[in-house]
């Protein structure tokens, strides 16, 4: 059933012109990213305006700078993609949110949630969980519903299943860990460095591997007995891939999410056909898309685990406003344990 677009409290006054970040220019994201005085954005059809009072910082916002991502917004822009914050303001034919409501969701470029006020569709902003806060909220949408699609629809994640995690300290590696805890599933993850194992183990890991100092390959044909694992989560790709295929058990899954490497792998579909296994992809945006009704089953389902203290995201630094262009730098670089949140201006 959808809400009317009636205000739970009365409309906020909004200001002509408000602080963000915007990229200025395509590069380094330290380089090209300033911050600027810019007019608020007004909502258009199916739009909602948001003030911003946590932005959650995303791998896609470096690729945004640098000219990488599927989707190139014109210059300057205000970057940004993930955003808790409060409905101030909606757009014509806008019928399921409402003026003064805690929302999460992905913001429309070119306005994102590096800002005071953001803007996004209001098919892409969910309820907030009420258990968590601001800042745990605004890393939750995108890191959780990547895990929740990747994991249990596209390889369909059974209990008892083993699964290997690439990445597993980071943003999205350290949500399909605690995802596949949450389905049964017993998690082996791999991390790049010894500092990060200890996170990896907090997350719900059994078993951590740092690809550092240990041969990733015969590490996980130990401890599954020469089996190999069932599922493999990449959101690496590059030398991460060359060691999926070499671990995926018969009948397994390898689910594609992203290159942090910066290289993209080429299957060998004869390698697929001769072990037996199968190679997914998962562009998540798609669904928002053409299967929204999806996306909302998966906010539902997140949220029930949130409950029963199965997800936590792993904030390890609430930055402020002034360091957000720094840790969207960082984040490009590899150098970063779990999530960045920016507090607003």
């Amino acid at each position: 059933m959808s809400i009317e677009a009636t205000p739970l409290v009365e409309p906020a006054e909004i200001p002509e012109s408000m602080l963000a970040w915007q990229v200025t220019a395509i590069g380094e994201p330290g380089e090209v990213m300033r911050r600027k005085e810019v007019p608020v954005p007004a909502p258009g059809p199916g739009e909602v305006l948001i003030d911003v009072w946590s932005a959650g910082l995303n791998f896609p916002d470096a690729l945004l700078a640098q000219g990488k991502y599927q989707v190139s917004p014109p210059l300057p822009f205000t970057p940004g993609l993930e955003v808790c914050g409060e409905i101030v303001g909606v757009g014509e034919g806008v019928n399921r949110v409402r003026l003064g409501e805690r929302v999460i969701g992905v913001t429309s470029l070119p306005h994102g949630s590096l800002a005071k006020f953001a803007i996004a569709r209001s098919l892409d902003v969910m309820s907030a969980p009420n258990m968590l806060d601001d800042a745990s909220a605004s890393v939750f949408h995108i890191g959780y519903q990547t895990g929740w699609f990747g994991l249990y629809r596209r390889a369909g994640l059974h209990v008892g299943d083993t699964l290997l995690v690439h990445a597993a300290a980071g943003g999205v590696g350290s949500a399909a860990v605690q995802l596949g805890r949450a389905a049964g599933a017993k998690v082996i993850a791999v991390v790049g460095s010894p500092d990060k194992v200890a996170v990896a183990r907090k997350l719900g890991a059994e078993v951590v591997i740092d690809r550092s100092e240990q041969d990733v390959i015969a590490a996980v044909k130990e401890v599954t007995g020469g089996r190999g694992v069932d599922v493999v989560y990449d959101p690496v790709g590059g030398p991460a891939y060359e060691v999926s295929k070499k671990v995926i058990a018969f009948e397994g899954r390898i689910v594609i999410v992203g290159f942090a490497s910066g290289e993209i792998p080429q299957a060998a579909t004869n390698h697929v056909m001769v072990k037996n296994y199968s190679v997914v992809g998962l562009h998540w945006g798609l669904y928002g898309k053409l299967k929204p009704e999806l996306v909302v089953r998966a906010h539902d389902d997140l949220c029930s685990l949130v409950e029963v203290g199965a997800l936590a995201p792993l904030v390890s630094q609430r930055l402020s406003f002034e360091e957000a262009a720094d840790g969207i730098a960082r984040i490009a670089a590899g150098n970063t344990v779990g999530r960045l949140a920016v507090s607003p201006p």
